[in-house]
């Protein structure tokens, strides 16, 4: 959430900025400026008419002990009338705050300077490729058939149990599913995240915490007796390991993984990019989220670029990375970096990871701060990646490992399954 503040020393430079995020109403800037005015003006009469009753009710208790009882009575009557002022002064302040809080929620995060002009996904900037096209056999298949000739994975059964977008993984397609999140934790672990395992639904305050609402609400499934949401990624709860929470400085860097389910309810279109496994609403990732001194998230966050880099290196996929505009952005990324692998059998290219640096825009909506050395508290800088997201990075393996006779599997991933082919 941005800060009020910020808004007023910033005023032209947050709508340059939200400009860039293509946010349809920068005037709203001047809109918050001016309900925390009123704010402000509310806050100042009140204060003032609380010092009139407290200097009084002082003045009355020493008439009061000089038996002067009528200047004690007169001070009375007017500390009598100012109390009364002083409710409805309370409850105008409450609504103008409920009404800033309502309208500041409304902003995005503002982008990086070093996030680029754009509105769509096709001018994000492609900032490297690597890694060379899988040569595929004669009569090469997409994942959608592969799985199904091989019984890896049951999308009709999985519909009939819930609904469309709901996979049932089979036999090896169901170990294969363990195996990637079993090696993706173990890569992360090893370059020193700690492993948490979450609870998979959230209360609101965790959910608006992290962005998700008031922005997200239509894409989450809502459990409405208790007011749970599912989540969308494990980056909603473990982000809020440290919601209100003032940590020391020592404390950060704050390294964490973790493996969950996700449910996402937005709709796909029809064609082959949402066929099979490219586009479900329920699925599997393992997540890597950092809490960080503010002077040092711009380096994390090419640090974890660099994580995610290296774990598709070692997977043998070829891939590139986006530094997406300010028009393809989420919501409460200040920069993201996006990965894609690329598809030999759909010719295409399939996202698998986002990796972005949120600034304080989440840190400040849950109060995660940090005391300083000389003792002054900030708020931390909150990061998070996909690493990795499993049904583009499972179809995307299956389809440029597959032969003439059955699926291989990247050398790394042999050992976890104990076999060098999949089927």
């Amino acid at each position: 959430m941005l800060q009020v503040n910020f808004l007023r020393q910033n005023r032209d430079l947050a709508k340059q900025k939200l400009a860039v995020k293509h946010f349809p109403n920068v005037d709203l800037v001047d809109e918050v400026i001016a309900i925390d005015d009123e704010r402000k003006q509310l806050q100042a009469a009140f204060d003032e008419t609380q010092t009139k009753v407290n200097a009084a009710s002082k003045e009355i208790g020493g008439f009061m002990a000089k038996g002067e009882k009528d200047h004690a009575e007169a001070l009375k009557t007017n500390v009598a009338a100012w109390k009364k002022l002083l409710e409805p002064l309370k409850e105008q302040m409450a609504e103008v705050e409920a009404n800033l809080l309502k309208t500041i929620v409304q902003f995005p995060n503002l982008p990086h300077d070093m996030v680029p002009l754009g509105k769509t996904p096709e001018e994000n900037e492609v900032v490297k490729e690597a890694g060379t096209t899988q040569q595929l056999p004669a009569g090469a298949l997409p994942h959608w058939d592969l799985i199904k000739k091989y019984n890896l994975v049951d999308f009709e059964t999985g519909a009939k149990i819930t609904g469309s977008g709901f996979p049932l993984y089979i036999g090896k397609g169901a170990k294969f599913q363990r195996v990637l999140t079993q090696y993706f934790l173990d890569f992360n672990t090893a370059a020193g995240y700690t492993e948490y395992l979450p609870p998979f639904m959230v209360n609101a305050a965790s959910a608006f915490a992290t962005g998700q609402l008031p922005d997200k609400e239509g894409q989450m499934y809502h459990a409405t007796e208790d007011d749970f949401y599912l989540i969308p990624t494990a980056e909603v709860p473990v982000t809020n390991v440290f919601r209100d929470v003032v940590l020391k400085d020592t404390d950060l860097p704050i390294q964490m993984t973790a493996y969950s389910p996700c449910f996402r309810r937005e709709a796909g279109s029809f064609g082959k990019d949402v066929r099979g496994l490219n586009r479900v609403h329920q699925f599997e990732k393992v997540e890597i989220i950092q809490i960080v001194h503010p002077d040092k998230s711009d380096e994390v966050l090419n640090e974890m670029v660099a994580h995610v880099e290296n774990l598709l290196i070692s997977l043998g996929l070829q891939y590139r990375i986006l530094r997406l505009c300010g028009g393809d952005m989420g919501f409460a990324s200040a920069i993201t970096y996006d990965f894609e692998v690329y598809s030999a059998a759909q010719e295409r290219w399939l996202e698998v990871s986002s990796v972005s640096n949120f600034q304080a825009y989440q840190t400040y909506r849950m109060k995660c701060r940090f005391k300083d050395a000389e003792g002054k508290i900030q708020f931390a800088h909150s990061l998070n990646g996909s690493s990795l997201a499993l049904p583009r990075i499972y179809a995307a393996i299956v389809e440029n490992y597959q032969t003439e006779n059955g699926i291989a599997l990247p050398k790394v991933l042999q050992p976890y399954f104990g076999a060098s082919e999949l089927v």
